[in-house]
């Protein structure tokens, strides 16, 4: 095998998650030659570990395929550290997702008198996004049953509901919502566990790994190079010519024709801010950061269903808007309310909480965790998507002095806390007749889909990308990850960053094989 350094390959993706490894795929079946550079390790197939935020060590967290460097963030003016839910090996943090592809509605990229959209509307349109959707459906393998409020849609078929999922359904029938069952990336092989929320050591669970860079890998086009740390890009005159990396303790130069960032929406503005702030005209690199804010809450199926597994099938959108205000779609976690995950949610809290710095403290969650597992039981957990908008001041900040630290500032705006408010009335409406009880009090943050933070757009001076999501400033630069995404939408941006990926990956392909001019 070539020596990824003596080769110019036609594509370097920086990231192998699930924009990093859909594109990668992508362009390798179509002929060129992929070189996948990941921070983290390629892993052993039969891992099967779930995300831990109470490891600290770098280098222990690093060999589980977890993000080394803890995330420092202010939110609100108030400064927490704490272990975001962010993957760092191959696959990303998508091994460690809950598979969960739902698509989109035409109002979250539309601009239209019924919904004027926020921002004007996507620089693509619903209409033009919506094969690539279907096609990120079909790699993916995604199941389930058709939202019966939105459009058909073509879904690999589930497996039939569990007898407490069949009992949540029907009350939510009779409380006058239209639940459907969750459209999720699992190909439901024989004896097939799931593994939401963790690697899953086959390829059935359909991620950035097992749908992206395993596929690559298979065409001979593609070659992976592991635990290795890219440090800066080296531009001239418009053009990228090199990439700075660290592998095995050694300085390496990598080179390409193109690349693609696909590094995640914290990192990926990150490493343009560390390479003397490229494609920064605009002054937007990092900045308009958003996430999800999730309303948690846990819904009992009946005593009759009594120690019944976690509900995964249930969704519905009766909220995803109303009027012209932006909701989001309500669905299953996947987890039941029992000790372990109840201790792990509190510890999240409290890392974020104004009691933090006493560490001490920390391990009595423990006592209040054995009250509410009593208290919630059997009840299974659901959550709220609540979507979130661009703002400037909240964004990826950078610390020459600490390249590698992670770190953002986000303040929460009137708007959004007025609009939570609304929405989680809105759910508790919604679902009369059934026991349900919210977990949180505050506005809680979804810091596993952070986007926004390269958004695309026609102007270059309201946004860093093109319509193509290529760099305005650099003519060989693409982005592929959630960073290119100007609004959050109402839904988890997995299947739309997969889709986005073999869109810009069939650009880039046509341009580099001559098929295409680069203005076209």
């Amino acid at each position: 095998m070539t020596a990824p350094q003596d080769k110019i390959w036609d594509v370097i993706v920086i990231g192998t998650g699930m924009g990093g490894g859909t594109i990668g795929r992508r362009l390798a079946e179509r002929g060129l030659s992929v070189l996948f550079v990941e921070r983290g390790p390629a892993g052993f197939r039969r891992e099967a570990q779930e995300l831990n935020g109470d490891i600290w060590n770098p280098q222990a967290r690093l060999v589980r395929g977890y993000w080394p460097e803890p995330l420092h963030a202010r939110v609100d003016g108030v400064d927490a550290v704490f272990n975001a839910p962010l993957g760092a090996g191959v696959g990303g943090s998508s091994v460690f997702y809950a598979a969960t592809l739902e698509r989109p509605e035409p109002h979250d990229l539309d601009d239209s008198p019924d919904m004027p959209h926020p921002t004007g509307g996507w620089p693509v349109s619903y209409a033009a996004m919506q094969p690539f959707l279907e096609e990120a459906g079909r790699l993916f393998h995604v199941s389930g049953t058709p939202d019966p409020l939105g459009e058909p849609v073509n879904l690999a078929t589930a497996p039939q509901m569990p007898a407490a999922d069949k009992a949540l359904f029907d009350a939510m029938q009779r409380a006058g919502l239209h639940p459907y069952q969750g459209h999720t990336a699992l190909r439901h092989l024989e004896g097939c566990a799931s593994c939401l929320g963790r690697k899953c050591p086959r390829a059935c669970k359909m991620d950035g790994r097992s749908a992206g860079v395993e596929p690559a890998l298979a065409t001979g086009n593609a070659q992976l190079l592991d635990l290795c740390e890219v440090t800066r890009l080296r531009a001239e005159r418009g053009t990228i010519h090199a990439i700075e990396a660290r592998h095995g303790g050694r300085d390496l130069t990598l080179r390409a024709r193109a690349y693609v960032l696909a590094a995640g929406a914290l990192a990926s503005p990150r490493l343009l801010m560390a390479s003397d702030d490229l494609a920064n005209d605009s002054g937007l690199v990092g900045r308009n950061l958003m996430f999800h804010l999730s309303e948690m809450f846990a819904l009992w199926p009946g005593r009759t269903h009594r120690g019944s597994g976690p509900t995964k099938a249930l969704a519905f959108r009766d909220l995803y808007r109303q009027g012209n205000i932006r909701y989001g779609m309500v669905q299953a976690m996947g987890i039941t309310a029992r000790y372990g995950e109840i201790v792990h949610y509190l510890n999240l809290a409290y890392d974020r909480s104004l009691l933090r710095r006493v560490r001490v403290l920390r391990p009595f969650t423990r006592l209040p965790a054995l009250v509410a597992a009593r208290l919630f039981g059997e009840a299974k957990i659901f959550v709220g998507i609540l979507e979130d908008l661009p703002r400037a001041e909240n964004r990826v900040l950078f610390d020459p002095g600490d390249p590698r630290k992670l770190a953002i500032t986000y303040d929460i705006p009137p708007e959004l806390r007025a609009r939570r408010k609304q929405f989680r009335r809105a759910i508790h409406r919604s679902l009369k007749g059934l026991r349900r009880v919210f977990l949180g009090v505050g506005p809680d943050l979804n810091y596993g889909h952070p986007c926004g933070t390269l958004r695309f757009g026609h102007d270059p001076k309201s946004s860093v990308l093109n319509a193509d999501c290529r760099a305005h400033a650099l003519d060989n630069l693409w982005v592929a990850d959630a960073s290119f995404m100007p609004t959050s939408m109402g839904v988890n941006p997995s299947l739309t960053i997969a889709a986005n990926a073999l869109r810009v990956g069939d650009r880039l392909a046509d341009l580099l094989q001559g098929k295409e001019t680069r203005d076209a």
